[in-house]
């Protein structure tokens, strides 16, 4: 992971973060989303989010993003979620593991108190020991909350961890 850098994106970083994050939907197991993201969609998309940031090569390539926001408004504004990338050729090289404990760091600077993650299918099973991993904790599951792309329901694990 040593050459591996995490950094905010920028606008430049657009056309390689919208491919990752389209291929995450396009596989249709693990996003809520559906529609894929075009130039215009995604550029809205990533600048809404309170963050998203993106981890890069020493060549400066792309490899993962992330996006982290508010989970609710009011009472509940102090929690957080984050959303996560991995290019599918760069999987299995510890991008995810760079790519949540920065978004834990950076939550925290944002003032967040907890990060929630409100959908991880059940089978996501290098991310759910990644969560547990980094100390966060299963609230429990929700039968059939993901409906797989091609049409079956998984359960659903929320976690969270307070900052």
């Amino acid at each position: 992971m040593s050459d591996i850098q995490v950094r905010a994106y920028a606008p430049s970083d657009l056309p390689e973060m919208i491919a990752i994050w389209n291929r995450v939907v396009e596989d249709g197991v693990a996003f809520p989303q559906e529609e894929p993201l075009d130039a215009a969609s995604g550029a809205a998309f990533f600048a809404a989010q309170s963050l998203s940031a993106v981890a890069v090569n020493d060549g400066g390539a792309i490899l993962g993003l992330y996006i982290l926001h508010p989970n609710n408004v009011g009472r509940c504004g102090h929690i957080c979620n984050a959303s996560y990338a991995v290019r599918s050729d760069a999987r299995g090289r510890h991008i995810g593991e760079a790519l949540v404990k920065d978004c834990l760091v950076q939550a925290k600077a944002l003032g967040f108190q907890v990060l929630q993650f409100n959908a991880v299918v059940e089978s996501n099973v290098h991310a759910r020991h990644l969560y547990e991993r980094l100390g966060f904790n299963q609230l429990g599951t929700i039968p059939g909350g993901f409906r797989m792309k091609d049409g079956h329901y998984e359960n659903i694990c929320p976690y969270y961890r307070e900052l």
